[in-house]
């Protein structure tokens, strides 16, 4: 019988976790382990509402003091989890104390990734409300900002940069902005917006050497050019929290892998959230996604099958992101698809796309599309066969072919 959990991290997926515990009527001991000192809050605004001064940092909070002294959820922060000990259910903290679970969530996220060499006064990472309140003050009108990589962070700062007043020039090694992910050809419509917009984007170009200097810094690429800023941002991706979990027998390479139930395969261990490699059987591989809307979904599906509910997750993939005045979304898994259908104006910025393999929806991206896309889900969730001549014609409803299949 479950009678404690314990949570290592204390963001989205732990707060989702607490309170879909509370909710299930789990009245045991929860704790929860954060290696910040500020209760947990949400991550997304940090890049976009709040970034561009939009949002106040109450707003951001998930699981306020007051709400965890009310329904028992212990907070232990600035004390990262070090090490998990399955055969003793406890997890070891850095500060050298214990906290034991019948039950332990890994939900420790990720930290951002850090190219060799780009380091200095004028770097800026962002993964915290510290990281995001000190690069707000520096987005200000006249300020040139140097953006390294151009995915949805990237993008999404730049958004926020360009609303400020500041010049924006971003880099980005591959040959168009989040091509690994959309694919060439709406890879090639996420640069046209970047440029539309007034961002000088440098795709196919590598930062090789770093310098600073007393008026500023100096990005020189591989291909020779060089770049002057006043502050430089650095997107380049996310690494998973691992270390918790080394030496526990769990693989870690690339994330924790788990099964559709969170689970780690070591009795009462569970991973979810960013940390997580969950698999897909769609793909036929374990993925991690950095999302918000996995965060959620994970954070709750461990939480019940602690529980003993036995709640799988197999919901496709979504995210979302605000560039530009612009909705931006995707679902699914675009790979392995073969042909791509579009509904909408492409060049107006007001479409969506579909992914499909053969016939059977696998993925859907769309810019100003929401409610096309919230039905997209649920197409990709059922592996619904659909005529690409219906899907690309604006007279045809997406909701009644979603009825047909129901």
């Amino acid at each position: 019988m479950i009678e404690s959990v314990v949570v290592a991290g204390a963001g989205q997926t732990a707060a989702v976790a607490a309170r879909t515990l509370r909710r299930r009527g789990f009245d045991g001991r929860i704790t929860l382990v954060g290696a910040e000192h500020d209760a947990p809050y949400q991550r997304p605004p940090l890049s976009k509402e709040y970034l561009a001064g939009e949002q106040d940092r109450d707003e951001l909070s998930l699981l306020t003091p007051d709400w965890c002294e009310c329904n028992g959820v212990e907070l232990r922060l600035g004390a990262a989890a070090a090490a998990i000990r399955p055969a003793e259910r406890s997890l070891e903290l850095a500060d050298g104390t214990t906290v034991r679970g019948d039950a332990v969530l890994i939900a420790t996220g990720g930290r951002p990734r850090r190219p060799p060499g780009l380091d200095g006064d004028r770097v800026r990472y962002l993964r915290t409300i510290a990281d995001a309140d000190r690069l707000r003050a520096e987005l200000r009108p006249g300020a040139r900002v140097v953006v390294v990589g151009a995915g949805f962070i990237g993008c999404e700062v730049a958004s926020a940069a360009i609303d400020r007043g500041a010049h924006v020039t971003i880099v980005e090694q591959a040959g168009r902005p989040l091509g690994h992910v959309l694919g060439d050809p709406m890879g090639d419509v996420m640069a046209a917006m970047l440029r539309a917009n007034g961002v000088d984007l440098r795709t196919g170009e590598k930062v090789e050497r770093y310098a600073e200097t007393a008026s500023g810094a100096v990005l020189t690429t591989a291909g020779g050019t060089s770049l002057e800023a006043d502050v430089v941002v650095v997107g380049a991706g996310m690494v998973p929290n691992v270390e918790p979990v080394t030496g526990a027998g769990i693989d870690t390479a690339g994330g924790i892998p788990v099964d559709a139930y969170c689970r780690t395969g070591v009795d009462g261990v569970y991973a979810a959230g960013d940390v997580a490699r969950q698999w897909q059987p769609r793909l036929g591989r374990h993925v991690r996604a950095e999302h918000f809307d996995n965060a959620n979904a994970q954070g709750m599906a461990a939480a019940k099958n602690i529980l003993g509910l036995n709640t799988p997750h197999t919901a496709p993939p979504w995210f979302w992101s605000d560039q530009f005045g612009h909705g931006v979304q995707h679902a699914g898994h675009a790979d392995g698809t073969d042909r791509l259908v579009v509904r909408g104006r492409v060049e107006d910025f007001d479409f969506i796309a579909f992914y499909l393999s053969g016939d059977v929806l696998r993925a859907a991206f769309a810019i100003d599309r929401g409610g096309d896309l919230a039905i997209a889900r649920q197409l990709i969730a059922c592996d619904a066969a659909l005529a690409s001549d219906v899907l690309r014609d604006e007279d045809a409803d997406l909701t009644d072919l979603f009825d047909a299949l129901s």
